[in-house]
Parts: structure tokens; C-alpha cells; sequence
């Protein structure tokens, strides 16, 4: 490990926990990039699971909320 990221690491330390969050995210981002897997953060990992089961319920985003937010997409 380089002097500057050592030094990074140490200081992050002291961070606010958000700002620690930032930076793994940044890290896993360059991981995947490197590996080609991406690891998902818990945060994400409720989300998905929050979606699946909605969808295992039927809960499911209208036809016309898609169809929004494709306009504003599409520019």
C-alpha cells in the first residue's frame, strides 16, 4: 500500500461514518471494476430484497410511471 492512500485510510478513520460510507463506495467501485464483481453494499442488499419481495407480492410500478420516466430519459 502506498504512503498516500496509508495516510487516507488513517485520516478516514476519524470521519463521520456517511463519509466512510463514501469511501468504501468508491473502493467497491474500483474493485468491480478491476474484478469485473461487484459487491454490493448493505444498504443496496436491502433494497434488493425490499424489491424482490414487493414483486413476490405483486407490487409492481405502473405501466404510465415507466413510460414517465423513460420521457425524461430520453431528453
Amino acid at each position: 500500500m502506498n504512503k498516500i492512500l496509508k495516510e487516507v485510510i488513517e485520516h478516514a478513520e476519524t470521519w463521520p461514518v456517511e463519509d466512510q460510507e463514501e469511501l468504501a463506495e468508491y473502493a467497491r467501485e474500483i474493485e468491480a471494476r478491476r474484478t469485473g464483481v461487484y459487491t454490493m453494499s448493505d444498504d443496496e442488499r436491502a433494497a434488493v430484497r425490499k424489491g424482490l419481495a414487493e414483486a413476490d407480492c405483486g407490487e409492481f410500478v405502473s405501466d404510465e410511471i415507466i413510460t414517465e420516466a423513460d420521457k425524461r430519459h430520453d431528453g
